[in-house]
């Protein structure tokens, strides 16, 4: 089970210190282990797509994540019009996986090149209320689905239980897909996800919520 922490804040410098946080995280590893589950997940909201809004600016984000050139970083785009903004997050060269919104996409094709010019992964995600059928008219383009557990936007909400029957559906109509799930993350919540067939979890609160937020993300990762 791969955990990758997720970064939702207000501003460049909490953002700047989560990266550290991620970087202390994964300082440890072998290269190969690093090079395989070293990311952190990285939230854009636009205060449209949800209501809430988040740090987001493609121009800061080479000084945010200054020297981390070790930790890949996957970008989950929780905005209205992600092909108008999917070129200036992917010019910064510090992006190796881009999510987008199912409920947003207006064009599939054109992000899906973007991501082919950059040379980076593209996932497709669906909010709690999206049927998860929807996924599986996209699932020859998207190697990985997510699932969120939770409304877009917010870190700390609770994890829906409807999505166990999401993930079990996924992994049964879509076997070659790698299945994210984001939202709600905890060792009880985390243990019924992987149970159901989820391949990688995300996990803001629980990890950087703690006072030892390295033994946070082991805990998850051993299960």
């Amino acid at each position: 089970m791969q955990v990758i922490p997720a970064i939702n804040v207000q501003n460049a410098e909490e953002a700047a210190r989560q990266f550290k946080i991620v970087q202390n995280i994964f300082a440890n590893l072998p290269s190969e282990a690093l090079a395989k589950d070293g990311w952190a997940h990285l939230d854009i909201v636009d205060g449209i797509f949800s209501p809430n809004t988040t740090w987001g600016s493609p121009a800061e984000l080479v000084n945010v994540i200054g020297h981390l050139s070790s930790v890949k970083v996957e970008l989950h785009l929780m905005v209205s019009s992600p092909e108008a903004v999917i070129d200036s997050w992917l010019r910064t060269g510090k992006i190796q996986r881009v999510i987008f919104h199912l409920e947003a996409m207006t064009d599939s094709v054109y992000l899906l090149e973007k991501c082919k010019k950059y040379g980076v992964e593209a996932m497709l995600a669906i909010n709690p209320g999206t049927d998860v059928e929807r996924l599986l008219a996209h699932k020859d383009d998207f190697k990985y689905l997510q699932l969120l557990a939770v409304p877009p936007g917010w870190a700390g909400q609770s994890f829906d239980p409807k999505i166990l029957g999401k993930i079990k559906f996924l992994r049964v109509n879509a076997p070659d897909a790698i299945i994210e799930v984001d939202g709600g993350i905890n060792q009880e919540t985390a243990q019924l996800a992987r149970e159901a067939g989820a391949d990688i979890l995300i996990s803001a609160s629980y990890i950087f919520s703690s006072t030892d937020p390295k033994a946070a993300f082991e805990e998850l990762s051993r299960l």
